[in-house]
């Protein structure tokens, strides 16, 4: 069975008391993982993330079906050169993923954050089941140089070690002072 029809890894919730409608992968974040993968520029345009929550589910279903290309893509541009992609594959292919919960989702932190709590449920080597608990940030990033409106939902990794000092411009392009926007969040 191809994995298109099965239920989208981000639609599997092992807390949930129902499982009553989930949406499929090729229903729910296929069409996002394509537009990236099939390098179809028209289409990687037309197909972003509403929000920081859809945002985050995409990222968890690639890295359920490790696509790490996908997850350093929709990290903040101004890090992706220095994430580690074989260390992404190598994370997402040795966890035996068993669900997401969306625990909370604050879609407005001023102009252009948000953030997502959530847990990612995965099964320890002895079988016993676990969850990695985070508090993810988010940036929408308008790129003023396109003709059309162009925003995007990006994740603000925490992780990636930046040489950025509080009173320089803002990683994420917005203008403002690095301590005013971002640093906030990361």
């Amino acid at each position: 069975m191809q994995t298109s029809l099965h239920p989208c890894p981000c639609q599997t919730n092992p807390t949930a008391e129902t499982t009553d409608a989930l949406l499929s992968y090729q229903d729910c974040c296929q069409p996002y993982h394509d537009a990236f993968y099939n390098d179809n520029v028209d289409k990687i345009d037309s197909i972003r993330a509403e929000s920081a929550q859809r945002l985050m589910r995409t990222r968890y279903s690639a890295f359920v079906l490790i696509k790490p290309e996908y997850i350093a893509k929709t990290t903040l541009p101004a890090q992706q050169s220095l994430l580690d992609i074989k260390a992404i594959e190598t994370w997402a292919t040795e966890t035996d993923w068993a669900g997401l919960e969306i625990v909370e989702h604050t879609p407005k932190l001023g102009k252009r954050h948000a953030q997502v709590e959530f847990k990612a449920f995965y099964i320890k080597p002895d079988g016993e089941q676990a969850a990695h608990h985070e508090l993810s940030a988010f940036v929408k990033v308008v790129n003023k140089t396109a003709k059309e409106k162009d925003e995007r939902w990006y994740f603000l990794d925490p992780t990636v070690v930046m040489t950025v000092t509080q009173k320089q411009p803002c990683i994420c392009g917005s203008g403002e002072k690095f301590k005013r926007c971002c640093a906030l969040y990361v």
